[in-house]
Order: structure tokens, then sequence, then C-alpha cells
């Protein structure tokens, strides 16, 4: 009697293992080798339209645009004016050229002698004071606006004895017409804006204590 019951014992608990390991095979399922599995720092990354393979690289990130060369005969000659002024500072002259360079254009178009004396050497002063004043015997009118200053770039510097002398090389975009006693345009354009490029050198005497440059030449790039 007590064998037949152990026989049973064994039956009912060879069951129940064998819903156990039918549940555990349900939930965990088999490894068929088709199972995606988390990649490690090892694997080489997988092939498809925008993943790279072992023979095309991944792209490099561009890199930034060298900057442009600096000349070494200007920055020579910036660094005469720094050693005859240390207080030169560049930036800040060509932010005060640019003004300088409206400032004088527009006292030129409207005959204001008074800001280009003060704006001006005598001689350059001297040049723009025949032009207004032969714009005034014929009754002719200037106008002139600057649109934009593209560019304002050092192109020459250095000393002459103490004088510091720096020319900038403009690129800038005006308006500018003459017209003559009744209004007719006779030379330029009233609404035509056109590119201008100028040489302009500033001049400044490093042993005054008049920290204004003032414009001693002006030409046209070759």
């Amino acid at each position: 009697m007590s064998e037949g019951l152990a026989y049973i014992d064994i039956v009912f608990f060879a069951a129940v293992a064998g819903v156990v390991l039918y549940r555990l095979y349900t939930v965990l399922g088999r490894r068929t080798g088709l199972e995606k599995r988390r990649p490690t720092r090892f694997d080489a990354p997988a092939a498809g339209k925008d993943a790279p393979t072992p023979l095309e690289p991944a792209p490099a990130e561009p890199a930034p645009a060298p900057a442009p060369p600096v000349d070494a005969a200007v920055e020579s000659g910036l660094a005469e004016i720094r050693l005859a002024d240390p207080a030169f500072d560049l930036a800040r002259f060509l932010e005060g050229a640019r003004r300088a360079f409206e400032m004088i254009l527009e006292a030129f178009a409207k005959g204001d002698r008074e800001t280009l004396a003060f704006l001006c050497a005598p001689e350059v002063y001297e040049r723009f004071a025949e032009v207004i004043e032969e714009r005034a015997r014929r009754g002719w009118r200037a106008e002139v606006q600057v649109v934009a200053i593209r560019r304002a770039e050092v192109v020459e510097a250095g000393m002459h004895g103490h004088e510091a002398r720096i020319t900038v090389h403009f690129v800038s975009e005006q308006i500018a017409c003459t017209r003559d006693a009744e209004g007719r345009v006779v030379e330029g354009h009233p609404t035509r804006v056109e590119e201008v490029e100028d040489l302009w050198t500033f001049a400044r005497d490093v042993r005054s204590d008049d920290p204004n440059w003032k414009l001693v030449e002006t030409r046209v790039p070759a």
C-alpha cells in the first residue's frame, strides 16, 4: 500500500515539474540565433543606407575655414606705430575711419568747409574746396548717400618720422549725383546704388596731444 502511494507521489511531482518547465519555456522562449542583441563597443556598425562600411569610414566634421593671411608689411607697420604710440588701438582707429569716411563725403556734398577743415589735412582740404567753389559757380548741387561700407581694411601702415600713416581700402555702396540749377541730373544717378572703391590715407603726429587723425591723401586702387 505504501509503495503505491509513493509511486503516485512521484508521478504527481513529475507532472508539476513538467508544468513549471513548460511555463518557463513559453515565457523565456528559445534562442534561435536570430534575436536582436544589445551592441557592445567592440561591435562594428551595421551596414545600411546611412551607416558606413569598413571600407567607407564615417565622414569627419568639416574643418573650420582658415583665417585670412595677415600681410606681413602691414603688421610690421602697425607694430612701428604701436611702439611710437602705445595707446594706439587698431579697432578704435578703424571705427573712427569709417565715421570719418561718411562725414567727409557728406560734408563734401553739402559744401561744409568747417567739417572738411577739421577732418582733412590742408592739401586735401584745398582740393575739396576748389571743387565746392566750382560747383557753386555753376549753380550745381551734389547729393551723396553712403548706403553701406562693405569693407574697411588696412593695406598700408608705418611711421614717417614722427607721423603715423595708415591707408585704408574702403569698399562702399553709394548713391551719388550732381544736379544743375534747374534740378536736372548732370552727373551720377539719383537712385542707383554703385560700388565704389577708395584708398584713403590718414595721418597723425604721435607727439601731439590731439588724438584725431586727418585725411592726407585719397586715390583709386590701381
